[in-house]
Formats: C-alpha cells, sequence, structure tokens
C-alpha cells in the first residue's frame, strides 16, 4: 500500500496564528478528539510522527544565505498509508489541530523503487 508524508506547515497568510491559549477544558477536549481520531486511523499510520526540533541546512561550501530555518516551515510530520492520495488527505484532514490558521498540511507521495 502506498505511503504518504504529511507535513504541518505554516501558510503565508493574514489570519492569525496566535491569539488567546486554550483552556485546561479546551486542552482535555482537544486530546480526546485527538485519541478519537488515532484509534479511527490507526490501522492506516505508519510513523505519528510528532512535532520537529532544530536542526541544521547543509548545503555546498560557499552557499549564499541566509536561509529559511525548516522549523519556521514545517512544524511536523506523520506517515501514513492509503490506496490513494485522497484516502490520506481524508485522514489529514480529520486530524484535530493539524489544519488550522496560518497552518496547513501538505500530502506528499513517498516513492519507492
Amino acid at each position: 500500500m502506498p505511503k504518504f508524508l504529511c507535513l504541518q506547515r505554516s501558510l503565508p497568510s493574514t489570519a492569525t496564528s496566535g491569539g488567546d491559549k486554550p483552556s485546561p477544558a479546551q486542552m482535555q477536549e482537544m486530546y480526546a478528539k485527538f485519541g478519537a481520531w488515532q484509534e479511527k486511523f490507526k490501522d492506516r499510520m505508519v510513523d505519528m510522527g510528532g512535532k520537529l526540533g532544530g536542526g541544521q541546512l547543509v548545503t555546498v561550501p560557499g552557499a549564499d544565505g541566509p536561509f529559511t530555518e525548516v522549523k519556521e516551515l514545517c512544524g511536523g510530520y506523520m506517515i501514513v498509508e492509503a490506496d490513494s492520495i485522497e484516502g490520506a488527505i481524508e485522514v489529514a484532514q480529520e486530524c484535530p489541530g493539524l489544519i488550522r490558521p496560518g497552518s496547513g498540511c501538505e500530502v506528499i507521495e513517498i516513492e519507492t523503487p
């Protein structure tokens, strides 16, 4: 079955990505929704991935910068199995918190020989 990389990305937008932090009750509700989503799609999850930390761009010597840091572009990832890209998009669209104002999810097929 094909595998797909789902990258949570920052989007150029006029929408505010900040705002008030959720209350403890709202956080509990979000975790419950996330747990239900994980259970629903557990047979399609290859790697739940997670939030990305620090890193470093590796380039050829003399490459001219400045370069955008990956953490500014990509907030996290997961790898899912699906029969088609539409199936992988369904998993991503239903993930609580993955797609929100200021961010989206890029779904990319992982091609194997």
